[in-house]
């Protein structure tokens, strides 16, 4: 089996150290937030070009942290991408305000810039812009709007931790940088975990009292807040992982241009396009199919795991029903929907293993 994510190989790899990492958590019984936390905090802010950085409990807990450090709330909108993971509207709802979603567009699977104007009204207070897949977008457009109607930005970092544009790391251009340490990440904690990144000593401020009861000082609170505090173990987890995650990340691009290069002759794929002064991280290889379904069962049957990132768009779901948004508001959400499979990719795949991948789908195509 080749498994889409093979989160055991990579612990092998580091056992020794992890394990060494979670006895000194215990021996010190420093198990909710405290100094482990506090040295990643240090070390992720360092990685991320970032003044401020304050770990939480999730990526969830990060984006929530930030809608409500922001003071964004009942009767506010927040513009947010069609084609992302549950968690960036979700987070809208949790802070009491309503998510107005966009449509992507249709090179690189990111909120549609020229139609973010039109979503516009009087009650929007924010706009979330996600680094979908570990590619970082182009700001220019998104800041250039947001100016012009004094809106607020928010980075959704989640699958984009070291990428960078022009050479500036994601979470530095909107004022506000939410991270995902999910086991699957490209930096994964054993558990949950997030972060809020900022250049803003203020918004920094907020956060840390908001993700501990709203306290600045024991038994004094400030604010209404959550407990979304990181917990020791997975401080010191994620510092040691800190240190691998730029060859991971190199790694991870070697074995995207392997993909590229062995699939290239396929011309019914469509492979993940990379913008141009972008670092790509690579969080997820993206491809398209008509044939999607189709192609996944294949691969199944020949012992292949994939995944699909999403195939159901937020506008669709459920819990969205009040919204008002039917079939065919978001179309090129909608259709990516339909297409879109992300084949295995994580740093100890083997060469081997991903020449298995390639070969299988080109015989399903060939």
């Amino acid at each position: 089996m080749i498994k889409f994510v093979d989160l055991k190989a990579q612990y092998q790899q580091l056992k020794p150290e992890i394990d060494q990492a979670i006895e000194r958590v215990l021996a010190d019984c420093a198990f909710a937030d405290g100094p482990y936390v506090a040295d990643f905090e240090r070390a992720f802010a360092k990685a991320q070009q970032a003044p401020h950085c304050e770990a939480v409990s999730s990526g969830t807990a990060a984006l929530h942290l930030a809608v409500v450090a922001l003071e964004i709330g009942q009767n506010d909108e927040v513009i947010v991408p069609a084609n992302t993971f549950f968690a960036t509207p979700e987070a809208v709802s949790l802070a009491g305000a309503t998510p107005v979603f966009v449509d992507c567009e249709s090179s690189f699977y990111q909120i549609d810039c020229d139609k973010i104007e039109a979503a516009i009204t009087a009650r929007t207070k924010a706009i979330i812009v996600v680094h979908l897949y570990g590619q970082p977008m182009a700001m220019e457009k998104v800041i250039a709007v947001a100016k012009k109607h004094r809106l607020l930005i928010i980075e959704d970092c989640a699958q984009a931790h070291l990428a960078s544009y022009h050479g500036e790391a994601v979470g530095s251009k909107g004022g506000v940088g939410c991270f995902s340490f999910y086991p699957g990440k490209n930096l994964g904690a054993y558990g949950e975990g997030g972060a809020v990144v900022t250049s803003d000593a203020d918004i920094a401020e907020r956060v840390k009292a908001l993700k501990n009861h709203g306290s600045t000082r024991k038994y004094h609170h400030d604010y209404i807040g959550m407990n979304y505090r990181m917990s020791g173990f997975q401080g010191a987890i994620l510092t040691i992982k800190l240190q691998y995650l730029q060859a991971w990340t190199r790694r991870r691009s070697a074995l995207a241009a392997q993909y590229r290069e062995q699939l290239a002759a396929i011309k019914q794929i469509i492979l993940p396009a990379e913008l141009a002064g972008a670092r790509h991280v690579y969080h997820l290889f993206v491809i398209r199919s008509t044939r999607r379904d189709a192609l996944q069962s294949y691969l199944q049957q020949r012992g292949i795991q994939t995944g699909i990132h999403y195939p159901v768009p937020c506008h669709l779901q459920g819990a969205y029903k009040s919204l008002g948004y039917n079939v065919g508001s978001m179309p090129c959400a909608e259709q990516l929907a339909q297409e879109i499979l992300s084949l295995p990719l994580y740093p100890e795949l083997k060469d081997e293993e991903l020449n298995t991948v390639c070969r299988a789908i080109k015989e399903f195509y060939l």
